[in-house]
Parts: structure tokens; C-alpha cells; sequence
């Protein structure tokens, strides 16, 4: 999938160690899931995701390098989850904002979903305040998490207001 400036392409065992680079940096990984700093493990995820039906887990290319990772998953009849959002330093300024806005794109233009849901770590101040500002609605909470949903009508705002980022939509090829 293209947009602007950024490339998302299929994750495979091969982008193992740059996935397992994101998931067990001390900084990037404070609010995720832990993840063992098994190369193998990533690897043999990675096979089986090839077979799945149910999810994308792209790796997130920029001048073809990557730069980050983003998966849509848990469909819920018209409600897509997404999330592994993780973005490496030094990517470029826009990167954070393009992605989020080809996520929706993809999602909303291509596969036909009219709402998102996910959950944020309370204590990821800078993402939940992203996500709010797209229009996404706190749900619920636990000890550690917020859950948002994001209508139809919040995705399409947030495209037109942030549009500059991704004026053409995303182009999908096989």
C-alpha cells in the first residue's frame, strides 16, 4: 500500500529482527505487551501470520527503509481493531500521522469498515491525546487501559482535516 511518503508492506520472518528491534527497546515497548527477545519466536509468529485471513501486519517503509509497524485485527462486524503501532526515533515528522491516516484509509476505502476500536495504555499520555484528537471516543477503562471507538463520521473528519498528509488516499497493490 502506498501513500504520500510512506510504504506499508506485508510483514514476513524476514523483517523478524527489526520487529523484535521495536518490541524490546526498553523506551518504545514500555506500553505494549511484552514480547520475549526471541528471534525465533518472531519468526515462527511471522509464518503463521502468513496463513491468517483475519489480520494485517504490515511493516512501515519509508525510502525504503523501515521505520515502523502498524496491524489492523479483531474485526468486529464493521469495526476494525488496530494497533503494534510503533514508530522508531529519528523517523520522519510526518511519519506518525501519515500512517495513522493510511490505516484508516485502507480500512475505511478498502476493506469496508465504518468504525475502529482499540485500547491505549493510560499511561501513553501522547497516544491517547492522538487518538482523542482524531475524534475517538473513550469507552471504557481498566487499571491500565482506555477503549476508544472512532465512527465513520470521526475517520472522515480527521481525513479531511489532516488531509495534507494524505491528499491522494492510499494506493493498494498486490
Amino acid at each position: 500500500m502506498i501513500g504520500k511518503t510512506l510504504i506499508f508492506r506485508d510483514a514476513t520472518p524476514e523483517d523478524a529482527a527489526f520487529i523484535l528491534s521495536l518490541r524490546t527497546d526498553e523506551k518504545k515497548s514500555r506500553y505494549l505487551s511484552t514480547t520475549a527477545p526471541d528471534i525465533d519466536a518472531r519468526r515462527s509468529w511471522l509464518q503463521h501470520y502468513a496463513t491468517a485471513t483475519d489480520q494485517a501486519y504490515f511493516i512501515i517503509d519509508h525510502q525504503g527503509e523501515p521505520i515502523g509497524t502498524v496491524r489492523l485485527y479483531d474485526a468486529q462486524g464493521d469495526s476494525f481493531c488496530w494497533g503494534s503501532w510503533i514508530l522508531k526515533d529519528g523517523r520522519p515528522s510526518q511519519a506518525a500521522m501519515e500512517s495513522a491516516l493510511m490505516v484508516y484509509a485502507y480500512a475505511v476505502d478498502h476493506l469496508g469498515f465504518t468504525a475502529a476500536h482499540f485500547d491505549v495504555r493510560k499511561g501513553n499520555e501522547r497516544v491517547w491525546q492522538f487518538h482523542e484528537r482524531f475524534g475517538a471516543k473513550r469507552t471504557a477503562e481498566t487499571t491500565l487501559d482506555y477503549f476508544y471507538t472512532l465512527s465513520l463520521e470521526a475517520i472522515q473528519a480527521s481525513r479531511t482535516c489532516y488531509a495534507k498528509f494524505l491528499p491522494a488516499g492510499v494506493t493498494v497493490t498486490n
